[in-house]
C-alpha cells in the first residue's frame, strides 16, 4: 500500500491471520501489521492516542466478545474512527451480515477463499485499489 499506517488485522483464527500476513508478504506489501483477536482488542487498539492510525481495517465478522458487526456499531460512535477505511474479509456469505456492514460504513465485502492463491489475488486487487485511492488523515 502507498500508506506507511500499519494494517489493522482484526481476526480471531490464527491460521486466517497468517494467510493473511502471508499473502501480504508474497504480493510485498511493507506496511506493518497490527494482528487484534476481536472487535474488543480492536476499539482499544483504535483509541488508544499512542498507537498509529492504521491505513486501514481488515475485519472479520465472526470472532468472541465483539463480533464485526458489534464492532462496527462501535467504531461509528467514534468520529475519528469512521474515517479508517475498514474492509470485511470473512467466511459469511449471509446476505443479512453483507447489508449490516455496508449499512455501517464499510468500504468493501470480501469473502476470504479457500485456495491460497485465489487468496493472494485476492489481497493483490485490494492493495492495488487502496495504493491508489486517497487517504484522509484523521484531524
Amino acid at each position: 500500500m502507498s500508506h506507511k499506517n500499519p494494517i489493522l488485522l482484526v481476526e480471531d483464527d490464527l491460521v486466517d491471520a497468517m494467510t493473511v500476513n502471508r499473502a501480504l508478504r508474497e504480493i510485498q506489501v511493507e506496511n506493518d501489521v497490527v494482528h487484534v483477536k476481536n472487535g474488543e482488542e480492536a476499539l482499544h487498539h483504535l483509541l488508544e492516542e499512542n498507537n498509529e492510525t492504521p491505513c486501514i481495517t481488515l475485519l472479520d465478522l465472526n470472532m468472541p466478545k465483539m463480533n464485526g458487526i458489534e464492532f462496527l456499531r462501535e467504531r461509528l460512535k467514534h468520529e475519528r474512527l469512521r474515517l479508517v477505511p475498514t474492509i470485511v474479509l470473512t467466511t459469511s456469505k449471509d446476505n443479512y451480515d453483507k447489508l449490516e456492514s455496508y449499512k455501517l460504513g464499510i468500504a468493501g465485502y470480501m469473502v476470504k477463499p479457500i485456495d491460497f492463491k485465489e487468496f493472494v489475488d485476492l489481497m493483490r486487487t485490494l492493495t492495488t485499489y487502496w495504493s491508489k485511492s486517497e487517504y484522509a488523515e484523521p484531524q
